[in-house]
């Protein structure tokens, strides 16, 4: 079939493997696209891309495409194949194309990629960037309104050029995300996070396009509040905590969607307990020390009533504290924060 797709493999780290995806009516809302809950690196960061070989011309036009999402979105990349990089990029042919997901780059050995280029057919650098900046398949969205006929999908993806089993196509295709997983249901079919499929791979006759560049909800999304707004605060604009402070910090969610960051230094190492406190029912992440993209812990009601709290032994250096409201949609309210030495 002259029409049979490329397709990237969805990568999971094996301690999400439990989390099967299934299918669920989605959320109503605004059409927009979608991210795994959990995968979105802090607002602002500076990520470091490394090249595992590759030619010219083929790192030339990863970096490229990976231009298309941070024209937008408030996330800086810098190739400077630094062994360190959070993003690890590799062109083996024979290793078809794909990316570990967002914040999932930080579990991968410094020494692995985390995401192949083995072709590079329209956008398929600019797809694969989705999932390192926390975006998932299109076609596995909740409310994807994709009809597959999966004998003919199963059949046509065990040949030529992806020679996948019938699990493999399950999983990469055929499968959608739960609407708890993901931020963003409603199915946005001009995505570049979407493949094309042919008519008569569904039983209704309806495939999909090859999208190669982003959508206008695609950008929208990537620059909106539950992923990398340029106007919410950054790792520079943090508000900063004292370790041990007499008094907690006053804060407050104002906006649906709102993220507040705060930035505290560890001198000695040790013990200890970030917090919230108040009314609202918010969500803490912890990043560090000294790299505001390495995600620590992360918690929703481990502290009094519905309030947050992180409890680690830290490292002298720098760290940060990513505080949003559980329900992003329709939350706002008060609260306070507080780091002290346990």
């Amino acid at each position: 079939m002259a029409t049979r797709p490329h397709v990237c493999f969805d990568r999971i780290l094996p301690r999400e493997l439990f989390r099967p995806q299934a299918t669920r009516p989605g959320r109503p809302g605004r059409v927009r696209a979608i991210s795994p809950i959990g995968k979105a690196w802090m607002n602002g960061s500076t990520l470091h891309v490394r090249f595992i070989g590759g030619s010219a011309a083929q790192r030339a036009k990863a970096q490229e495409q990976a231009g298309w999402w941070t024209a937008v979105a408030n996330l800086s990349l810098v190739f400077d194949n630094t062994p360190g990089a959070e993003i690890r990029i590799s062109f083996d042919a024979n290793d078809g194309a794909w990316s570990y997901v967002g914040t999932d780059c930080r579990d991968i050995p410094l020494n692995e990629a985390t995401m192949n280029l083995g072709f590079l057919d329209g956008g398929t650098s600019a797809h694969e960037w989705g999932h390192a900046l926390g975006l998932a398949h299109e076609h596995q969205n909740p409310a994807g309104g994709i009809q597959w006929n999966e004998p003919v999908v199963i059949r046509e993806m065990a040949k030529s050029p992806n020679f996948w089993d019938a699990e493999t196509t399950r999983h990469n295709i055929l499968q959608r995300y739960r609407a708890d997983q993901v931020n963003g249901t409603s199915f946005d079919p001009k995505s570049v996070m979407l493949y094309f499929f042919p008519a008569d791979w569904t039983t209704n006759g309806i495939g999909t396009e090859a999208n190669e560049t982003l959508s206008a909800v695609d950008k929208q999304f990537i620059a909106g509040a539950k992923m990398y707004p340029k106007t919410a605060p950054t790792v520079d604009t943090a508000t900063p905590l004292t370790v041990n402070a007499r008094q907690r910090t006053a804060a407050a969610i104002g906006q649906f969607g709102e993220e507040d960051l705060f930035r505290f230094t560890v001198a000695q190492a040790g013990p200890h307990i970030v917090d919230t406190r108040g009314p609202s029912d918010v969500v803490m992440k912890l990043f560090g020390p000294d790299q505001p993209t390495r995600l620590i812990a992360e918690d929703d009601d481990s502290g009094y009533a519905t309030n947050a709290k992180i409890a680690a032994d830290l490292l002298p250096g720098d760290y940060w504290v990513q505080v949003r409201h559980y329900n992003r949609d329709s939350g706002v309210g008060d609260y306070s924060v507080k780091v002290r030495r346990a």
